[in-house]
């Protein structure tokens, strides 16, 4: 849990992920056997086989992104104000009116929003594109701004417990609630979950990487997967889930929800999962009384898109932790998900089998 808060926590938007790795190397770096950055920033851990296996050792690559979603700083007007390109995928609805890190010097910001007063009749119900918006950092002129072009900017939502007090951190001991606020969960809660995997021991060697830039076109996964080279890949996702209360005519559109365990893919818009490898995450959930649902098919991509086309293919599959409002200034998961992937990951790499993979596909 409390690396999923300072993950959620830090400034970690595509490219500059720096931040972001800094934390998960700290927490990871007394189980790795190697760790290495590549020029691109992708972190890979490596954790050798440390249980007998009755075949060759087989390696295995466990992914999560550590990038979010973000703004970047493309010119500064005359009056101190911040125009922006998005970094990732944005709703323009969620933006208007939010506060924001902005760049280097991490400063406050807000992106500005004219207040309903001074509203023009034909304005109202209407959200502006994100290329007429502004980032107000409280400069008045250009000479006066301290951020730079190029610079980035991200949400300054900080992780809390939903219904308790929102001052309240992982310091009280007692939640009544098991549901957690907090940005940028897609993905640092597949990163949280990825640092408690490489405490465990397996029959195999397992490569961690924590990847970077998915959010803009999972461009260091395709490196990381050439360098790794792995016999299978599983990647640790945060997925959108829509669970939320819905008038009896409104047909079920089949989201993951909240609660209800991690959500396996089955195929998104870029590869289709190898289907050994999603029998084995049903197989393994079943047998170990681990609640399980299924991500809904054709619904956006992850790095396995990347991952599983490298070099020769890579058999990969995808579990998620069901998210609300994914892409936003705020995310919400149930814990019970977060801790319930973890046990399904642990089991299944535990009793790993290369043999019956096969016979399963």
């Amino acid at each position: 849990m409390i690396y999923l808060e300072k993950l959620s926590n830090a400034f970690g938007v595509s490219s500059v992920e720096g931040e972001v790795r800094k934390i998960i190397l700290e927490a990871v770096q007394e189980y790795a056997d190697e760790w290495h950055v590549d020029t691109i920033g992708n972190l890979f851990i490596t954790r050798k086989a440390r249980v007998d296996s009755p075949e060759p050792v087989k390696r295995v690559m466990l992914a999560a992104h550590m990038d979010e979603v973000g703004l970047m700083i493309s010119e500064i007007k005359s009056d101190g104000l911040l125009k922006f390109k998005p970094i990732g995928g944005f709703d323009p609805r969620v933006l208007p009116g939010k506060s924001l890190t902005v760049g280097k010097e991490r400063l406050a910001g807000v992106i500005a929003v004219k207040p309903i007063h001074l509203l023009e009749v034909d304005e109202l119900g209407k959200v502006d594109s994100i290329d007429s918006m502004t980032i107000d950092i409280g400069a008045t002129s250009k000479s006066d701004c301290k951020v730079s072009i190029g610079e980035f900017a991200t949400f300054s939502t900080k992780f809390g417990y939903l219904g308790g007090d929102s001052g309240q951190s992982r310091s009280t001991e007692a939640h009544e609630s098991r549901l957690v606020k907090g940005k940028a969960f897609d993905d640092r809660a597949g990163c949280a979950v990825l640092i408690e995997l490489l405490k465990g021991n397996y029959p195999m060697e397992m490569i961690a990487v924590f990847t970077v830039q998915e959010e803009i076109g999972t461009r260091g996964a395709k490196v990381a997967a050439y360098r790794v080279n792995p016999d299978l890949a599983f990647i640790l996702e945060a997925t959108a889930a829509d669970d939320l209360p819905r008038s009896d005519k409104e047909a079920e559109i089949g989201f993951p929800r909240l609660g209800e365990g991690p959500a396996i893919t089955v195929m998104d818009r870029s590869f289709i999962a190898n289907r050994g490898l999603v029998d084995w995450l049903i197989n393994t959930a079943e047998a170990n009384g681990i609640p399980h649902q299924f991500k809904k098919p054709g619904i956006g991509g992850t790095d396995a898109g990347a991952i599983h086309l490298a070099r020769e293919g890579v058999p990969s599959a995808v579990v998620s932790i069901p998210t609300r409002y994914i892409h936003s200034p705020v995310s919400v998961l149930d814990l019970a998900d977060f801790e319930n992937i973890i046990k399904l990951m642990q089991a299944l790499l535990v009793d790993f089998n290369m043999q019956r993979i096969k016979q399963m596909g």
